[in-house]
């Protein structure tokens, strides 16, 4: 892929082992790196490089901070350098993320390109030209009837898992852009993406198990000598044995558990982290633990909407805290958010749960609930909610989501932990904005 022909004296390095030669790189001197910087052969791993097959479809399916932008970018300037009469759709999740990430971005193909060999961007025509003319289009997935007619050789998509997934939008881009890939010898397409459960992605791993396209797989860790080392001790620190560690970090495409009341792909499709309405109620849901050695103190924070619809909004919960400290971050959350009503289950003793809270701030909106019906039961309505659409995520909770997954129909629980308390706390939450009396909880005011 190299841009001008390899000095001799750096050639031997492609033929040594990639941990040699990473090395060998190491050890260069500032000008010698600036001389080398555009020969993605000699820095990229061998999990970046196109597959030695034969190959109409490459898929890289990786963790956070893999390099796999750096790889579509470094593949679509290698097939614009090699095909004059290239013409590659850019895809991404909307005109601005393919603009922002595709092209501008640090890893971007403006980046990755010697200034030599840089192509013309055009932003008002969304397109890419090369002096050769080799040509390059952005397209968003968020509009798939944009690529209902345009013909290309090439395609590079970024992030199909974040495709809007909306009236089948994700599916309707990926088929119409396949429609038209109908130029030159040997059309292709590169898909990167971090895995999530939505239908595209399992799609595509059904099409991997029969052999129809090309899957590469890694994750965070593989590109760590690339990364900050706090980045990586922080991602490490907060998200260590989580399933969202699995699946951000790791590349893992996580499998469903069947009878569960949550699905991951039921959770993506509730995620909505874009702009809101001010909540007109805000309510901190609170499953206290057993005892002073108990398990963690579920804290959930949850908005309703004007619109009539719930938005959950913060998972404060903390690990095996004494009394005063949980309490504490109960009345923290209260004030952060400006909740007008703290829900705390009292089944493990109503009076010392309030005497507890009371005793972190006295002016906590307080309403205790014994209950009355198992925790699945209790949970049923409000995964019902999520069925139809009514409660967003504002965010990723990653091991709130991780116990809702793991929370059975038939009344087990097969998630993080002993119990459920962060999904507890939850449907407490939610059941207060969202289902009234119907929940049937007996309530004392305190």
């Amino acid at each position: 892929m190299e841009d001008e022909p390899l000095d001799p004296k750096f050639a031997e390095l492609l033929d040594l082992p990639e941990k040699e030669r990473q090395k060998e790189l190491a050890r260069l001197t500032d000008d010698e790196r600036k001389e080398l910087r555009h020969h993605w052969n000699l820095w990229a791993r061998r999990d970046q490089l196109p597959p030695a097959r034969n190959w109409s479809a490459w898929l890289i399916c990786a963790g956070r901070g893999f390099g796999k932008t750096r790889a579509g970018a470094e593949w679509v300037r290698e097939v614009a350098k090699r095909d004059p009469e290239a013409r590659i759709a850019l895809v991404g999740a909307s005109l601005a993320e393919a603009r922002a990430v595709m092209v501008e971005g640090e890893s971007g193909v403006l980046a990755c390109s010697p200034p030599h060999r840089c192509p013309a961007f055009e932003p008002s025509l969304r397109r890419l030209s090369w002096a050769n003319g080799a040509q390059a289009t952005l397209y968003s997935a968020a509009e798939p009837e944009s690529l209902r007619g345009p013909q290309h050789s090439h395609a590079w998509c970024d992030e199909i898992a974040k495709w809007d997934m909306a009236g089948e939008r994700a599916t309707r881009a990926w088929d119409n852009l396949l429609l038209g890939l109908r130029l030159g010898d040997l059309p292709r397409v590169l898909a990167t993406t971090t895995p999530r459960p939505v239908p595209l992605m399992l799609r595509l791993l059904e099409e991997e198990a029969k052999g129809e396209i090309a899957v590469t797989r890694g994750t965070t860790h593989a590109n760590r000598p690339n990364l900050p080392e706090r980045f990586v001790e922080d991602i490490d620190r907060r998200f260590a044995g989580t399933s969202f560690a699995r699946q951000e970090l790791g590349g893992e495409l996580l499998t469903e558990i069947d009878g569960a009341l949550w699905s991951r792909a039921l959770l993506e499709r509730c995620r909505d982290e874009g702009a809101h309405e001010e909540p007109a109620r805000v309510v901190v849901g609170v499953d206290p633990p057993a005892g002073a050695q108990g398990d963690a103190c579920g804290i959930v924070v949850a908005g309703l909407l004007p619109c009539g619809e719930a938005l959950v909004l913060a998972d404060c919960s903390v690990e095996r805290p004494s009394p005063e400290r949980w309490a504490r971050a109960v009345a923290e959350a209260a004030h952060a958010w400006r909740a007008d009503r703290v829900v705390a289950e009292a089944n493990q003793g109503g009076a010392m749960v309030a005497s507890v809270l009371r005793a972190a701030d006295l002016s906590l909106p307080l309403r205790l609930v014994h209950a009355s019906r198992s925790k699945v039961a209790r949970a049923e309505p409000v995964a019902a909610l999520y069925e139809s659409g009514r409660v967003h995520h504002a965010g990723l909770f990653a091991q709130l989501e991780d116990q809702m997954c793991g929370l059975m129909a038939g009344g087990r629980y097969e998630g993080p932990g002993r119990s459920p308390d962060r999904t507890d706390a939850l449907v407490w939450a939610l059941t207060e904005l969202m289902l009234g009396q119907r929940a049937r909880p007996r309530i004392s005011v305190i």
